[in-house]
């Protein structure tokens, strides 16, 4: 994938990374950082049945999880070196139920700022090899750095 963001920090897939392998949810829940290129992230997830809500799908906490942490690290790869990434607002679609034996957050920067950032986020199901967009977001990302 050819990205349309430039990096402020040649390190940023190692930043990246390190970023999310501290980030003790991921662990817990079972997802690996997929593809990291500048402004564009993806998140995989495995089905849990221990992550699913009373009808078995994958509740929407687990995926607003995942989906923000896609655009958080999206965001974050087009910050300098120096910058930790932060949250700041989100807003999620759930679409159609997360069924599904994998899932794949996706996500992308649409707007890159020196300490705001807008991002989006898909997360695609997938059953039996095939992929279902199951939710959007859009969230708000602030580049916060040291005193």
């Amino acid at each position: 994938m050819s990205s349309q963001f430039q990096s402020r920090d040649p390190a940023f897939k190692a930043r990246v990374s390190a970023s999310f392998g501290e980030q003790s949810v991921m662990q817990l829940i079972g997802a690996t950082l997929g593809t990291v290129e500048p402004g564009h992230v993806e998140i995989e997830l495995p089905y849990r049945a221990d992550l699913t809500q009373q009808d078995n799908f994958l509740h929407a906490g687990i995926s607003s999880t995942i989906m923000d942490s896609a655009c958080g690290y999206a965001a974050f790869s087009l910050m300098p070196a120096e910058a930790r990434v932060l949250t700041i607002e989100f807003k999620i679609n759930l679409l159609a139920p997360a069924a599904g034996q994998h899932f794949r957050a996706v996500g992308s920067v649409r707007k890159p700022g020196r300490s705001v950032f807008v991002a989006e986020s898909e997360l695609h199901a997938s059953v039996d090899g095939e992929d279902r967009l199951v939710a959007t977001m859009v969230g708000t990302l602030m580049a916060v750095y040291p005193d």
